[in-house]
């Protein structure tokens, strides 16, 4: 089973920028579709963004749309979201999984293997 780490996380201010990190412990980010989620307290998981294994093809929720930016490099084995003009609202725990976009752009129900995910907090 392929594990994921999501890092990256922090506490900044409105407006300030972040870029998370998705690593895996196999080549399995450079092969397959990746998500990005985020959950807010005890909400569900929301998709966030999405890159397709051939890169043909991102996804983001329109909550973040022009300030998000997913991206993989397949040298590092890693799948980075960039994440700017950052809001109140985007505070969240952050979570990456090895799932197909058109799951993702649904929340993923029912998916349970999330790793420890990273926290983003905005402040205002």
């Amino acid at each position: 089973e392929v594990q994921v780490e999501e890092s990256g996380g922090g506490l900044v201010h409105t407006g300030e920028s972040l870029r998370l990190s998705c690593a895996a412990s196999s080549d399995a980010l450079d092969w397959w579709d990746i998500g990005w989620f985020r959950q807010a307290s005890k909400n569900e998981h929301e998709g966030v963004s999405c890159i397709s294994a051939t890169e043909n093809t991102t996804y983001y929720a329109d909550s973040v749309k022009g300030r998000f930016t997913i991206s993989r490099d397949k040298s590092k084995n890693r799948v980075y979201l960039q994440m700017n003009s950052l809001i109140p609202e985007d505070t969240a725990v952050y979570y990456c999984a090895i799932l197909p976009c058109e799951v993702v752009e649904r929340g993923a129900p029912g998916f349970q293997n999330w790793g420890q995910g990273t926290q983003v907090t905005v402040s205002s």
